[in-house]
């Protein structure tokens, strides 16, 4: 195993979510999820920081998953990116309801951030549109019914910016009937 420890654990990630073994590039993802990874989820609002911590916990399955001992504390200790975050939080609503599994959730995100169409065929012509759509999100510039993030609603009370991603989450599940 010579192959760098950010590779090897981009590459399970990866396996997560997405089917690793595809050769077709517009059946393939891998440049879009290593632009969510190589970018940080940074948390804004109070309780978004056990998103963060969720995403990073995944470090700790890969070594144990892949029965790798752990390099320094500082690799471990980098800040979330946004594709451990959404992998991480998919993983936990996958057991919060019945109707979509943790690879659906993810794809749904994706979906909801207008980011699903952007397979390695076509990346190049699209790759601008990336960092756009990762600083609505991740800066909270989406509209105040989610759209523009993870959960865009139909309709609510609340201002989506200013709610954590989970409750977010919970409004959405009503709002779009799932259970």
């Amino acid at each position: 195993m010579n192959e760098p420890i950010d590779e090897l654990y981009f590459n399970w990630l990866y396996a997560k979510v997405a089917r690793h073994n595809v050769t077709t590039p517009s059946n393939r993802y891998q440049s879009l999820l290593y632009a969510l990874h190589s970018t940080e989820f940074v948390w804004l609002v109070t309780g978004d920081d056990n998103r963060a911590q969720e995403g990073k916990n995944l470090r700790r399955d890969f070594f144990r998953e892949s029965r790798i001992t752990e390099p320094d504390d500082s690799w471990i200790f980098l800040d979330c990116s946004i594709l451990e975050m959404m992998i991480a939080l998919a993983q936990r609503l996958e057991f919060q309801t019945e109707d979509l599994n943790a690879t659906e959730w993810f794809w749904t995100f994706l979906d909801n951030l207008g980011l699903s169409d952007i397979s390695d065929a076509v990346y190049h012509e699209n790759a601008y549109r990336i960092p756009q759509i990762l600083d609505l999100f991740v800066w909270r510039l989406y509209d105040d019914l989610g759209r523009g993030g993870l959960f865009p609603l139909n309709e609510t009370t609340h201002d989506q910016r200013k709610l954590e991603l989970w409750y977010q989450f919970c409004e959405y599940v009503i709002d779009h009937d799932i259970s």
